[in-house]
């Protein structure tokens, strides 16, 4: 089982982080990319007051996955296992940790301006 997991967990936090990034680029996927957004900073946050900054309940189910199978030594991150296996080098986890955030504002900057827009255009059209 855990090794099924392993698999699955690589698969939907890379799929997970993709939808975090682009999703708010369709119209049909916009609100539920800001709610998973919002949802990834309150782990982040609120949750890594008890947790550590940066908790993601996700990588902590896969740790544990991996650990049942022998697999120790992972970074705290899975964004720095992620970039260390496409990369195939050590990267620093500051650098890591920075492009995480910046990408992150990145997406939740155009998460905001294309909900607002849209919710600007609704009410625009309800209102005549």
């Amino acid at each position: 089982m855990d090794a099924f997991l392993n698999v699955f967990f690589f698969a939907f936090h890379s799929c997970l982080i993709l939808f975090i990034l682009f999703g708010w680029l369709f119209h049909p996927l916009r609100r539920a990319n800001l709610a998973v957004i919002v949802l990834t900073l309150f782990s982040w946050t609120i949750l890594g007051i008890w947790y550590g900054y940066g908790y993601c309940p996700s990588t902590d189910w896969h740790w544990q996955a991996r650990s049942r199978l022998g697999i120790v030594n992972d970074p705290d991150s899975y964004t720095k296992l992620l970039f260390d296996s496409v990369l195939g080098a050590d990267v620093s986890v500051g650098l890591v940790d920075t492009v995480t955030a910046l990408l992150l504002a990145a997406a939740l900057a155009g998460s905001v301006y294309t909900n607002v827009r849209d919710y600007r255009r609704r009410r625009a059209k309800t209102s005549r």
